[in-house]
């Protein structure tokens, strides 16, 4: 059995919202379409489904939200991680692309309306997402950024350092962009409401209850698990990072990529005044970044990516995110601990947006979220119901292609770029004469 990493250590296990009754899959079902994967992708578009009138099955290997969906760090930042918008144009095509780009920008728009429609309690927030500039070179990418997402419709700015300062609590920026749309969450809380969605739609939800075969007999797929089966006109994969049998290959689209998070103890009303008082998502702007952003009890919640030292020794990797944290804001007191380390697993593949993949007449698969897992996996719901409606592929948001491997380099690229954005970063900082942050 895939090992995976621990699901109970999690802030999110210990703070979020009780699940649904759920159980089992027992016996022999029929339905329109099953879904395989209780994440938010699998959720959203079981929702999305049931709305336009189809009968759905939902398979959960473990619990509704137990994948990236449920430990994830809880930013929902309707953006995409690596291209900009004119290079998805370049990559997928104008009309296909401008699709796309509408479905991600609104993705925080769509998970407010899935919380409010379902009145789901899961610390929702849409403050904005805060990304900084640390040198003042880094400026032109800002301005270029806000300039591209405004462009097609995202309330987007670029502040000044005294506004930086006002909205973050920290004098270390020059600068930054602020997306007015940018939210956060508790995202266990939010896939448990999710799933009680599911259930109020309509659709069938059965957790611990793990695929383990799906075969195709004559014109109807057959979807197995160890204590029963799935009679369907059509079949979607949506396991993500945590895939794990079910479909041979499928876990080859993608490499894992694992993220570090943390959460502090609670800051004290009057720190929490000072560090980050407009209670959005925050990002310091590095390529090899530092993104972070308070719980409902306070905490600072962070996350980075593992290099080096960091993610292998424990005490190290607290230390370094404390002397992080604290160098951008001094204010946080020195006798603050992090009361809860976890980590997760991210399906990376070399696009960085998600794929679709043919698995044959009426079978599909989705993988490769690459870490923008709450508004791409709240958005995708949509497009997978749009293939499951017959949607001509030309017209679909994201191509359906031919399942295959993701490229041997993947294995150790996400990793190489890290180290090169980092390299990129501390250049500017010394040429502009601006310090480094500690561990750079």
């Amino acid at each position: 059995m895939t090992q995976f990493s621990p699901f109970d250590t999690t802030l999110w296990h210990a703070t979020a919202t009780p699940a649904p009754d759920t159980g089992p899959l027992e016996g022999t079902v029929r339905t329109d379409v099953c879904v395989v994967g209780g994440g938010y992708t699998g959720m959203t578009t079981a929702i999305e489904l049931r709305r336009r009138g189809h009968e759905v099955v939902l398979l959960e290997a473990q619990e509704a939200g137990f994948g990236g969906s449920g430990r994830n760090a809880g930013h929902c930042t309707p953006t995409f991680s690596y291209y900009s918008l004119d290079e998805l144009r370049s990559l997928l095509g104008h009309e296909r692309a401008a699709r796309l780009i509408a479905r991600q920008t609104k993705g925080a728009d769509m998970a407010a309306e899935f919380i409010r429609d379902f009145q789901i309690s899961c610390e929702w927030k849409q403050n904005g997402y805060f990304h900084g500039a640390l040198t003042p070179s880094r400026m032109d990418r800002i301005r270029k950024k806000a300039d591209s997402y405004a462009s097609v419709g995202c309330p987007s700015r670029v502040v000044d350092a005294a506004e930086a300062k006002r909205l973050t609590g920290s004098d270390r920026f020059h600068g930054g962009w602020m997306l007015e749309s940018g939210g956060h969450l508790n995202p266990l809380s939010y896939s448990r409401g999710l799933a009680r969605a599911v259930l109020q739609e309509g659709a069938r939800l059965f957790t611990r209850s793990k695929v383990s075969k799906v075969d195709r007999q004559g014109d109807r797929w057959h979807v197995r698990t160890d204590a029963g089966e799935v009679v369907a006109d059509k079949v979607i994969m949506a396991t993500g990072a945590y895939t794990d049998g079910g479909w041979k290959g499928l876990d080859k689209t993608f490499r894992i990529k694992k993220v570090i998070l943390a959460a502090t103890s609670p800051l004290p009303d009057d720190v929490r005044a000072e560090v980050l008082p407009f209670d959005g998502t925050m990002h310091d702007g590095r390529g090899d970044i530092f993104v972070y952003k308070y719980n409902r009890e306070g905490r600072i919640v962070a996350s980075m990516f593992p290099m080096g030292k960091r993610g292998r020794d424990l005490e190290y990797t607290r230390r370094m995110f404390m002397d992080r944290l604290r160098w951008l804001h001094p204010q946080v007191p020195e006798s603050t601990t992090w009361d809860y380390y976890w980590m997760g697993e991210l399906d990376m593949q070399r696009h960085t947006i998600p794929r679709l993949y043919d698995l044959g007449p009426g079978a599909l698969a989705c993988t490769g979220l690459s870490g923008r897992g709450v508004p791409t996996g709240t958005m995708l719901g949509g497009i997978l119901a749009d293939w499951a409606e017959g949607t001509a592929e030309k017209d679909l948001a994201l191509p359906v292609e031919r399942l295959k491997s993701a490229p041997p380099y993947m294995s150790f690229a996400p990793a190489l770029m890290l180290r090169w954005y980092g390299m990129q970063d501390n250049f500017a900082a010394r040429r502009d004469g601006v310090e480094l942050p500690p561990h750079a």
